[in-house]
């Protein structure tokens, strides 16, 4: 009796113990589209909890612009969420990681609510887990949107302003081709959840112009269409800071997201069925905060100033409008030799030892070279003008403000293999690519646009070009920022 007691007391001191030691995860999702104008495809908060025996996590994507700042969610958010959620489901605040995939849907008011619920069917759902990580790969939905110059300078794609002539453009910059992937399976091998992180702005917009999740919102759709039913899966927003999707200034086709998204969920899902999933307990956050140094904006601001002047007067007269330049743009291309008239009136005016059709084309020549010069520098004009409010703007907010740093919330996570950190602004691509180099960790992956917004963060190198770019204008960092940041990134690296 005494032997099949102990027998007994083991089994049940195993069993228990295995459960404990089994990681749990559940799945939630809700719709958080907004009711009014027209929708071309629905935005969701999607959430993921995650629970070993010793902790608890819960990782949360919105369609939507950002965490706070700019956009349709306000700056006390994340507060306000993360107390819910600590208050009534246990999770601590530092534990709930939210990341905006940066599109630009518009959301409904009660975002809020509406993260909670999803964060807490998540929660009330939990069931035993197996995880893997893989990695995937797309070229073709993305392009870096800075154009680096002949004369070192570097301008931004936007829709904001126009491009630098084509002859002036000597290169364009990385892009980071990589899909991470964390596959989340029930005990049975249903999938549960996949989290994916890849670095573009999903902001090609909708053929009817309507409300749209953009192209992460379609490859979230084909990622859950193609997997088990109930399967929820969730784009984590890279280092997309200054990736644009392909063509993304393209003047022949209407505006369509759902044919990139498409072929990012393909590549995604070619990646997950890849990855052999097994029981992975291991499961931590760290988290710190760090105060990056603000930028000073004066000089520069002072600089473009002038450079404002400058260019405004060295327009110069013409006698040329647009209604007399383009029909001798056209004449001048197609008939570069004889533009004027057919070629006998040259013979002729030439055999008179004339040449009056000569002259006129050499005026119109003159006169449209001068048109041309006059479009370029007002294009020119337009970059600056539109960097430079930006750039106002900022200073204008630190000087206020009265601090000369910015306080930010750093994260790293680990789910077995998987290895991710965050930072809460527009990372651009080259600092994702230096801390997947550093990190000792094989299957690590950057996430910004988390917990906050901070504006853009760019290189301290891309940040010697401030105000011929957007992502060197819209900021509020120093170059020193970067240093900064890279260092302490890896130190949270290193502690999982």
């Amino acid at each position: 009796m005494l032997l099949i007691g102990a027998a007994l007391v083991a089994t049940f001191f195993n069993n228990n113990t295995a459960q404990a030691a089994t990681l749990q995860a559940g799945v939630g999702k809700v719709d958080v589209t907004h009711p009014d104008g027209l929708v071309n495809d629905r935005s969701y908060v999607r959430a993921l909890v995650l629970k070993n025996e010793s902790t608890t996590v819960a990782i949360v994507t919105i369609d939507v612009v950002a965490i706070g700042e700019i956009g349709s969610i306000g700056n006390d958010y994340l507060d306000k969420v993360r107390a819910r959620i600590e208050k009534e489901l246990g999770i601590p605040p530092t534990h709930v990681i939210i990341n905006a995939s940066h599109c630009h849907s518009i959301i409904c008011d009660d975002i809020g609510e509406r993260t909670f619920q999803a964060v807490k069917q998540a929660a009330d759902n939990l069931v035993p887990a197996r995880v893997g990580v893989g990695h995937g790969r797309e070229d073709r939905v993305s392009e870096n949107r800075r154009l680096i110059m002949k004369d070192g300078t570097q301008i931004d794609v936007r829709h904001a302003y126009s491009l630098p002539p084509d002859e002036e453009v000597a290169k364009v910059g990385p892009i980071d081709p990589e899909i991470g992937v964390l596959r989340v399976d029930r005990e049975d091998g249903r999938t549960l959840a996949v989290v994916y992180n890849f670095a573009c702005h999903p902001i090609q917009g909708a053929q009817n112009g309507g409300n749209t999740a953009d192209m992460t919102g379609f490859s979230s759709k084909v990622i859950e269409e193609n997997l088990d039913p109930g399967t929820v899966a969730l784009f984590v927003q890279g280092c997309g800071g200054d990736i644009n999707p392909v063509f993304y200034k393209d003047v022949d086709h209407p505006r369509n997201a759902e044919p990139l998204g498409n072929m990012l969920g393909l590549s995604t899902l070619k990646a997950v069925r890849a990855i052999e999933t097994k029981p992975d307990d291991r499961l931590k956050v760290v988290s710190e905060n760090i105060a990056l140094p603000r930028s000073d904006l004066a000089t520069r601001i002072f600089d473009m100033e002038a450079e404002q002047l400058r260019l405004a007067g060295s327009l110069g007269g013409t006698s040329l409008n647009l209604k007399t330049f383009i029909p001798l743009v056209v004449k001048y291309n197609v008939a570069e030799e004889f533009p004027s008239y057919y070629s006998h009136a040259y013979l002729l005016d030439k055999a008179r030892g004339r040449n009056d059709l000569s002259k006129l084309d050499a005026e119109n020549r003159r006169n449209m070279q001068n048109y041309i010069r006059n479009i370029h520098t007002m294009e020119k004009l337009t970059r600056l003008n539109t960097n430079l409010r930006l750039l106002r703007k900022h200073h204008a907010r630190g000087y206020a403000s009265g601090n000369r740093t910015i306080d930010v919330e750093l994260a790293g996570l680990r789910i077995g293999d998987f290895v991710l950190t965050t930072f809460p602004g527009e990372l651009t691509v080259q600092i994702g690519l230096n801390l997947k180099k550093v990190s000792p960790h094989k299957h690590t992956f950057v996430a910004g646009y988390t917990n906050g917004y901070i504006y853009y963060c760019p290189t301290a190198e891309q940040l010697k070009n401030v105000g011929n770019a957007q992502e060197d204008s819209d900021c509020l960092v120093a170059p020193e920022w970067q240093k900064m940041y890279e260092d302490k990134a890896a130190e949270l690296l290193q502690a999982l």
